[in-house]
């Protein structure tokens, strides 16, 4: 049984016809859409140079590989370009079918090493006991070349290998080991980039010190600067895109600064934003002739990682299974963590909390869909009170279930059902408290959920105000660019995400594509932040319908229909 199904939308035509006499059907030439010829305007798309980050590098699926680099968003712009006098356009490709995964390489400091995440299905269409009641495994993002993976408590079943030709992945000194001639490159996004990135000779250095990503490609490694080999090429027309990871890698960790528990990753202050923003736009535009364009940041909520795991994802089968019992024992807990919680609100306790506080802090199980069970460092700290009351509350001190205003990750799902007492890759120790197993201390349900997997309301309002401090001061540069002439044309990344968040569906080119990595119509890659294919291809045409608005040009938007969206789920064997 699987907890993801698939549905038809069947289209039924009504066909009408009246007591009156029909008049006769008359035949009517199909509408012949106007081509416009291809005109590059104002603009010079001869010599065309791109900087940013992951999005500017192509990343899908958490890294960089070949497919994903030939659909990076400038390559389909140059693609696009050509068409109106475009040159050449160069990339450094790593070479490799699967690549190397920056997520997981990075959170366990390059212990590990595997390749880019897919759609992973470990067992299929399998109902394990035949009632309904042991559902198996939904599909989910796993990274190439992840080797059998034994059970986690309180899982009885193990994951197995990622198939051929899933199970390689390449290595960092293949990967570090570029070969290609740095002197003809035109694309400069580097995964992971921030504002400030682009101008530190030590971003170049040799991992750890410096990006491996920068390293490989730095015209001279720990002494030249990205934005220094980038504004070198004489560029004629550039694409800057970056800033999504001023906020994002922050946002990512649940706006704790931590990813997978790899280092601190704070927002950028919106003063060192604004200084890096005006020297990296003023140093591409150094040539009177150049020209360019740039692009917002998206909203995190717009992005599949912060919104495809449900604030309310602990579901309980009504069935003859075993989750009556499970309930009775969580309400048992729970009862009397409901019962202190009303003692503290209480004068007999000074009124520790509020009856508000103790209300939304209440947990009660039933069947159907739960709230996850999660962590806010916004409660009152009542754990020393409760291990006072009993030990077996103590590790509650902060606890609440979560509400249709908290943004769980797309990282919880690794978490979410395992044992918080058991270590497994990537997931942070929590010993249960007095008197509770291990095999019923479980994250989300009786465990809370870490606060790194989770966005409450008050992080979530600083990181969207950050963003649009960050994105005025993106159009306000623009705008003060073009005092004279207009020379840099600004695309609403953001606002189009947005839009198509809320419209949930966009079609063109005989194809539709949905703001999710679900396939066949997702526009987003397996880890939930970067575009596939499809997804980049509709990006490029946000850029380029700005960039014929600003210039008076006639680029030609690029073919949704010619580029991949998110492959179906691998099957486990």
């Amino acid at each position: 049984m699987k907890t993801n199904k698939l549905t038809s939308i069947v289209l039924l035509t009504a066909l009408f016809t009246g007591a009156c006499k029909q008049s006769p059907i008359v035949p009517v030439a199909p509408e012949v859409p106007v081509v416009e010829t291809p005109d590059k305007g104002d603009a010079d798309f001869s010599k065309f140079v791109a900087l940013g980050d992951s999005y500017v590098a192509g990343a899908q699926g958490g890294t960089l590989f070949d497919a994903s680099m030939a659909a990076s968003l400038p390559k389909i712009l140059a693609t696009q370009f050509a068409l109106a006098g475009g040159g050449a356009f160069n990339q450094p490709d790593v070479n490799h079918v699967n690549g190397l995964n920056f997520v997981v390489f990075a959170g366990t400091g390059g212990a590990v090493s595997t390749g880019r995440y897919l759609l992973f299905d470990p067992d299929g269409d399998v109902d394990p006991d035949g009632t309904g009641c042991a559902t198996s495994r939904s599909a989910a993002p796993r990274s190439a070349g992840s080797p059998l993976a034994l059970a986690v408590c309180p899982s009885t079943n193990t994951t197995p290998a990622m198939p051929s030709p899933y199970d390689t992945f390449q290595t960092l000194g293949a990967l570090l080991a570029f070969t290609g001639d740095k002197a003809l490159l035109n694309n400069f996004g580097v995964p992971g980039t921030r504002v400030f990135h682009t101008t530190a000779a030590a971003y170049g250095a040799a991992p750890p010190t410096g990006s491996p990503w920068y390293f490989r490609i730095a015209s001279a490694p720990g002494t030249s600067t990205l934005l220094g080999d980038a504004a070198s090429k004489g560029h004629k027309f550039f694409l800057m895109s970056m800033g999504l990871f001023d906020v994002g890698l922050y946002a990512s960790g649940g706006a704790t600064g931590n990813i997978n528990g790899f280092g601190s990753n704070d927002m950028t202050p919106q003063a060192a934003f604004e200084g890096a923003w005006d020297f990296n736009l003023s140093t591409m535009l150094t040539d009177p002739a150049a020209k360019g364009v740039v692009t917002t940041i998206p909203d995190i909520i717009s992005l599949p990682f912060f919104n495809t795991v449900t604030w309310n994802a602990i579901a309980f089968s009504d069935k003859n299974c075993s989750d009556a019992t499970t309930i009775a024992g969580l309400n048992g807990l729970f009862g009397g963590y409901n019962g202190a919680l009303d003692f503290l609100a209480s004068p007999a306790a000074g009124n520790a909390i509020t009856p508000e506080e103790a209300a939304k802090r209440k947990v009660v199980y039933g069947y159907g869909k739960n709230p996850v069970l999660l962590e806010d460092e916004t409660l009152t700290d009542v754990g020393a009170t409760l291990n006072a009351i009993s030990p077996a509350l103590a590790k509650f001190g902060k606890t609440r279930p979560a509400t249709a205003t908290d943004i769980i990750l797309l990282t919880a799902g690794s978490a979410l059902g395992t044992c918080a007492g058991s270590p497994a890759p990537g997931i942070p120790i929590s010993a249960p408290p007095t008197g509770v197993p291990t095999g019923s201390w479980i994250y989300g349900v009786s465990a809370p959920l870490p606060d790194q997997y989770a966005i409450i309301p008050i992080e979530y309002v600083d990181i969207q105000a950050r963003t649009l401090a960050f994105n005025t001061k993106i159009k306000d540069a623009a705008i003060a660019a073009n005092a004279s002439t207009v020379r840099v044309a600004v695309a609403d990344i953001n606002k189009e995400y947005n839009k198509l968040l809320t419209d949930k569906v966009y079609a063109a080119d005989g194809v539709t594509i949905t703001p999710t990595f679900a396939p066949p119509a997702g526009m987003f890659s397996e880890d939930g932040i970067h575009p596939n294919s499809r997804g980049y291809a509709f990006t490029a045409n946000v850029v380029i319908d700005a960039i014929n608005a600003a210039f008076n040009a006639k680029v030609p938007k690029a073919s949704l229909a010619a580029y991949t969206p998110t492959a179906l789920p691998i099957k486990g064997q």
